[in-house]
């Protein structure tokens, strides 16, 4: 008998399907992916066994350089804006609307008050400069002028909501940290996060 040979059929799968899931995952995560504000400082934060998580919003942090120099953020443009209102106002310092603009949109602020002005009207990439230079002072809080006090005060009476964290360099002296707590004492502000790195703890043998 004559041997029949069997026509080999190409295996053809639609991929279509697969596209249409890789590209609604790719969206899903662009939308609710959360973007890290760049630090005008380098910050090696001290390590703890603490494992709490920092919420993802209304959050104020407050960061401590080596030096002690004090800078702040708030995640919300509309809050940096209503802070800087009544900043102003305490302050008898007026502010334009593009400045309010530029100040809400600024990932971070650490001069005086009175070199606020002079400190937005800089461009982006000199004002992210400016903020990691060495001539940086950082927000004032001493006993004879402390604006750090005043900025948080005023952030909270505009969000009340605000949680309160705390970024300093393991190198930064105690008495700096002491400090910004004292600070918030003074404002009836005792409930704050310590932001750490997260240590391995080592098992105990029993």
């Amino acid at each position: 008998m004559g041997r029949f040979k069997i026509k080999k059929r190409e295996l053809w799968i639609d991929m279509t399907p697969m596209s249409d899931v890789m590209v609604l995952l790719l969206t899903f995560f662009m939308l609710t992916a959360t973007f890290v504000k760049p630090e005008p400082v380098k910050v090696q934060t001290p390590g703890s066994v603490s494992s709490i998580n920092v919420p993802d919003h209304d959050v104020l942090t407050i960061l401590i350089d080596p030096k002690g120099r004090i800078f702040m953020s708030l995640d919300k443009k509309t809050d940096m804006m209503s802070t800087l209102d009544a900043i102003s106002e305490k302050y008898n310092v007026s502010f334009t609307l593009d400045e309010k603009r530029t100040f809400g949109s600024v990932p971070s602020f650490g001069v005086p008050i009175n070199e606020l002005k002079s400190f937005l009207d800089l461009d982006p990439a000199k004002r992210e400069a400016y903020l990691s230079s060495e001539s940086i002072k950082g927000i004032p809080c001493d006993s004879a002028n402390n604006e750090f006090k005043d900025w948080v005060e005023a952030a909270r009476e505009v969000n009340p909501d605000l949680v309160i964290s705390i970024k300093s360099d393991a190198n930064t002296k105690y008495q700096v940290v002491k400090t910004v707590m004292n600070s918030l004492q003074d404002i009836k502000c005792n409930r704050y996060n310590l932001i750490t790195n997260l240590k391995k703890v080592k098992a105990v043998d029993e």
